[in-house]
């Protein structure tokens, strides 16, 4: 059993920006040289997500308006009344959507459905550098 790590950062626009990192997660398993296993996807931040979509610009639209609906801005939330920040829904925005998705691969090649795509979601109120984990572990 072997394992690979790569890290990178990236540069987000702000609240409802949609990276696409699925090359990213592509060259980390092609980079460890494993040909089969599972890539660890992981965002080390509260405020930011990685999840599986199919990245075109109507579903964009529409997670936008799902998160807006189920965490709304407006409410009163203790975390921005504690520090401030305008924050609290994009707290709770990060816990129920998760910091990570975990991919098999095999043959060097991740395995993922013909229209999915591994994204970072930016969930703050301002843009912010976002380190970026790919964890392989395989043979």
């Amino acid at each position: 059993m072997g394992t690979f790590r790569s890290s990178t950062v990236i540069e987000t626009k702000g609240e409802g920006d949609m990276v696409d990192v699925t090359a990213l997660v592509e060259k980390a398993v092609t980079d460890s040289g494993l040909m089969q296993g599972a890539a660890l996807v992981f965002v080390p931040h509260s405020t930011a997500a990685i999840v599986m979509l199919e990245n075109e610009p109507g579903l964009r639209d529409d997670i936008a308006s799902a998160l807006e609906r189920n965490f709304p801005k407006e409410l009163k939330y203790q975390h921005h009344l504690r520090w401030g920040d305008g924050n609290g829904h994009s707290h709770v925005r990060s816990t129920f959507l998760g910091a990570s998705v975990t991919l098999p691969f095999d043959q060097g090649r991740l395995e993922r459905g013909q229209w999915q795509q591994v994204a970072l979601l930016e969930l703050d109120v301002r843009g912010r550098q976002r380190d970026l984990i790919v964890q392989v572990l395989g043979e």
